[in-house]
């Protein structure tokens, strides 16, 4: 619980950092001083939405995995072998011939069939899934890491570079008119370089307040429906240990060992309030 208190101290004064759209981020980066792998959301959305973390056990040839999200649907997650996955909306876009927008849980059918980013690749391939108005992204234990889009009819796979994979909510893969102009991603993108430099060990602590240069603080809609960052979540993929903190309040922290979880193998849903 120590390090855990540690870790909201120095979190707090940086989360609150504003913004004026619902919206998300996602990053997924690699510690080059320890090889630790790390992935960190921000899930911006309305604050009467009742979102929970769900537990699946293991069963027969599927892995036990938790995901996070609303209404029986994975808005990101992981499994036991390490798959991390997690999406953001994007403008909409014409999906590739023959393909079809999914249908049911996918996040949550992914984490139980697959253990790597090549098999979540090749499930949505093989199941011809195609978003229209969102992208994905898939990394794993293995420092393997990708955002996949569909852009014009195209399939398009923006892979790790540089240690690190970030998204928003424009397509990676189509920003030749107006280059990468999203503040969210600008600032986020600009700390990660920061702690690079710096060439120590990075942790879930400072990882954590990089990502909250992405958050969205609580304003209201015309119609008075409160929204902004609904939850951010904190992930050492490396040691299966997670951090979630419920509406940007540091008294409200979920503190899982994911490997502790996996290994009940029972299903376990932990409501965020």
């Amino acid at each position: 619980m120590a390090l855990l208190r540690t870790f909201i101290l120095l979190f707090l004064p940086l989360l609150f950092c504003g913004g004026t759209a619902f919206a998300c981020s996602v990053f997924y980066y690699i510690d080059e001083t320890t090889g630790n792998i790390y992935a960190v959301n921000n899930e911006d959305y309305f604050y009467d939405t009742d979102a929970y973390i769900q537990v699946r056990p293991a069963k027969g040839k599927k892995f036990a995995r938790l995901w996070y999200g609303w209404d029986d649907f994975a808005q990101g997650g992981i499994n036991e072998k390490g798959l991390f996955f997690d999406g953001a909306v994007t403008p909409g876009q014409e999906r590739p011939k023959g393909y079809k927008g999914p249908k049911g849980n996918l996040g949550d059918r992914i984490l139980a069939s697959c253990g790597t980013v090549a098999e979540a690749l090749a499930y949505l391939e093989r199941k011809k899934i195609a978003l229209d108005n969102a992208h994905m992204m898939f990394g794993d234990r293995l420092g393997n890491a990708v955002v996949v889009e569909w852009v014009n009819g195209k399939r398009n796979i923006v892979r790790i570079k540089e240690n690190r994979l970030l998204m928003t909510n424009f397509n990676l893969s189509d920003t030749a008119v107006d280059g990468i102009s999203c503040p969210r991603y600008l600032a986020i993108d600009k700390e990660l370089q920061r702690l690079q430099s710096l060439k120590t060990p990075v942790d879930l602590k400072m990882l954590g307040n990089a990502g909250a240069r992405g958050v969205q603080v609580p304003m209201k809609t015309e119609t008075g429906r409160q929204g902004g960052t609904l939850y951010s979540s904190f992930i050492n993929i490396s040691e299966m240990k997670m951090i979630l903190v419920y509406q940007l309040d540091n008294e409200k922290t979920t503190q899982l060992d994911l490997n502790e979880i996996f290994a009940k193998n029972t299903a376990r849903t932990i409501p965020l309030e």
